[in-house]
């Protein structure tokens, strides 16, 4: 399996911008940045109640606002349609998020940035970072949003979310006509309202737009909103506090390229 997994991430930097000479002799660490442009973050509730899910990159066309939308934004997906039906049910986790993105497109805000080091001889020992600015988040909902970012995310106090990648599990490769997929875990540390927590996401990774496409989400529990990371109870309001919503699921679309490279 360490074969497997190094050739698929030796084929990886190739189509990253790196000579086949390069990567031939890659026997140390190698840095891959995160394209901004090309790369977004995302949170949603489950149940989404028709409306708790946001991007960092609502301009991407396969995403759509939920119920509520400001005007601005209804007018923009109303020939497209909104999410309806099974808002207050829980759903599986392969139907989150509700609105991914089909393909890697460089038109987002820059939103998400930071680099992983990846040993190709060892990969497990992938170190990493990847920083979301938090006021970059939006719902589609301006009221919704401004609140968010004032009395439950605090972002004027704290700006970023994090999450700190300190190693990989083990990985498997799917090979498909639409193009080979490597999925497994990353653990780390995640950062929200200045606490750190120990996380765990799962991941999967593909070669698209000249880079690695790297799809990671987690989950955790709603009430972890206030008991973990100090949220105000009372601006969270009765979804917590009567537990109506019961998870919270947070995730990230990049793409990795070498440094330099278009």
């Amino acid at each position: 399996m360490k074969v497997t997994v190094r050739t698929y991430l030796l084929a990886g930097l190739v189509a990253a911008g790196m000579t086949v000479s390069g990567v031939a002799q890659a026997q140390q660490p190698v840095r891959l940045t995160i394209d901004s442009k090309s790369s977004l973050a995302w949170w949603q509730v489950n149940p989404h109640m028709e409306h708790l899910w946001a991007t960092t990159c609502a301009q991407d066309p396969s995403w759509r606002p939920g119920e509520g939308a400001s005007s601005g934004w209804a007018t923009d997906f109303l020939s497209k349609g909104m999410a309806t039906g099974h808002s207050s049910k829980l759903v599986d986790s392969s139907s989150i998020p509700l609105y991914p993105r089909r393909r890697v497109r460089p038109l987002c805000n820059e939103a998400v940035s930071g680099d992983v080091t990846i040993d190709t001889l060892n990969w497990s020992t992938a170190r990493g970072t990847v920083t979301v600015k938090a006021d970059q988040l939006t719902t589609g909902t301006d009221m919704r949003d401004n609140y968010a970012k004032k009395s439950i995310l605090t972002t004027s106090n704290y700006p970023d979310i994090k999450f700190t990648i300190d190693s990989l599990g083990p990985m498997t490769k799917k090979v498909s006509v639409k193009g080979d997929t490597l999925r497994g875990d990353v653990f780390g540390t995640f950062e929200l309202r200045g606490v750190k927590h120990p996380m765990k996401a799962s991941a999967r990774t593909t070669h698209e737009a000249g880079g690695l496409r790297v799809r990671a989400k987690f989950m955790m529990g709603t009430r972890d909103m206030v008991e973990v990371y100090n949220m105000s109870k009372v601006s969270l309001g009765l979804g917590v506090v009567q537990s109506i919503w019961e998870e919270l699921w947070m995730g990230v679309d990049v793409l990795l390229k070498v440094p330099g490279t278009p």
